[in-house]
């Protein structure tokens, strides 16, 4: 279990924390191979918490795995899903240690793993793009996968937005300044907490970034239907060059993610609504959201978030990656879905860069508006 401070308090509608509390998994193969996989508390999001998750775990889905053989590890993640019902954040963290470890035994870096799982060409550390349509206008952007300059070693190198926490407007303008002066090119505004005032939040940071820096809201479902219409519709017409707007309402209202999304013209995308596959069939069928949000601690692992990327994209949705509040783990484990597969918009991965230090040794780092892994076996992570 581990805790890790935050270097800035990061508010959302849901919460505020100063803290990553996670739950880390090691799993040891017979042959001594070890895979790493996390479990991050989200109370507000999921339920989930480090006590809850360390009890699935050692409860559930460690006898499911225990003596099993490893040859087998599609079958044995399966079993994981079926243990038990939810426990989303406790399965991701059980299939990722199993992945980490198939790979680091195979010789292979875990975005090749799921490259192979998803039946697409494996990515190179070289600059080769996996561009995808843009959202909005064509306004998110290409995802990318490229080396590190300087003499550095090999690396996938994925593009990320960075989250830009709610507040007044006056202090997400200062914000906004600092992230833009250290490379960043996309920014997640967190919005939610006051419809009233919203609008001149995002046009705080829209004058602090400037016409060329990418803007994204999260509202974290803290708008109303009618509040979402309403403050959707000034943004608009303010011009403001919002990209897209995330999870304006309650996870649990399809059909008022679908009726907001009907009457405004910014793209909608779900994120709280989405867990599985039976709620991103209901986003398809309602036609509810243009895009939607894929985090592995809500859909269980990293295999289950590969499904729900091929079938949005099948049904014409734009697709994103994103992390909770969690470690360099977890993050790396969706960077490297997104290093695999790539997404239509720029992901959301800068849970890792609020850490004011990594507690492993190896694993990503940031640069200017990237997340960088390094091509090692598995993940190439270790606890120190």
């Amino acid at each position: 279990m581990l805790s890790i401070p935050l270097h800035t308090p990061f508010v959302t509608a849901l919460r505020r924390t100063s803290t990553i509390d996670t739950l880390i998994v090691s799993l040891e193969l017979a042959d001594g191979t070890t895979g790493l996989g996390e479990a991050p508390q989200v109370w507000a999001v999921t339920g989930d918490s480090v006590a809850s998750a360390a009890a699935c775990v050692e409860q559930v889905l460690a006898p499911v795995l225990v003596g099993a053989d490893s040859d087998d590890w599609d079958v044995l993640a399966a079993e994981v899903a079926r243990a038990c019902a939810r426990n989303f954040g406790a399965k991701a963290a059980v299939e990722t240690a199993l992945l980490d470890a198939v790979a680091r035994a195979s010789g292979m870096p875990l975005a090749h793993l799921f490259a192979d799982v998803a039946g697409v060409p494996r990515p190179v550390s070289r600059g080769v793009g996996l561009g995808g349509e843009g959202l909005g206008g064509g306004a998110v952007g290409v995802v990318g996968v490229g080396v590190a300059g300087g003499g550095a070693a090999a690396v996938f190198e994925v593009a990320t937005d960075v989250t830009i926490s709610a507040g007044s407007p006056e202090a997400l303008r200062s914000a906004a300044q600092a992230r833009v002066a250290e490379g960043f090119t996309r920014l997640k505004l967190k919005v939610g907490t006051d419809a009233a005032t919203d609008v001149a939040r995002v046009r705080a940071v829209r004058e602090a970034a400037g016409p060329d820096i990418g803007v994204r809201l999260d509202a974290n479902q803290g708008w109303s239907r009618e509040d979402a219409v309403a403050v959707i519709r000034a943004l608009a017409e303010a011009d403001l060059g919002v990209e897209i707007v995330e999870q304006p309402v309650a996870g649990e209202d399809v059909e008022g993610l679908a009726w907001v999304r009907e009457r405004v013209d910014l793209p909608i995308m779900a994120d709280e609504t989405v867990y599985g596959a039976t709620d991103l069939e209901r986003v398809i069928r309602l036609e509810a959201a243009d895009a939607v949000n894929v985090k592995l601690a809500k859909c269980g692992g990293p295999l289950t978030g590969l499904r729900l990327l091929a079938r949005a994209r099948e049904a014409g949705l734009g697709t994103m990656v994103g992390s909770m509040m969690e470690s360099h783990v977890g993050v790396a484990t969706a960077a490297s879905m997104v290093a695999a597969v790539g997404t239509s918009a720029v992901s959301d991965l800068d849970a890792a860069w609020w850490a004011t230090h990594s507690p492993y040794a190896g694993g990503p780092t940031y640069g200017p508006g990237v997340i960088r892994l390094p091509e090692a076996h598995g993940l190439g992570m270790a606890l120190v």
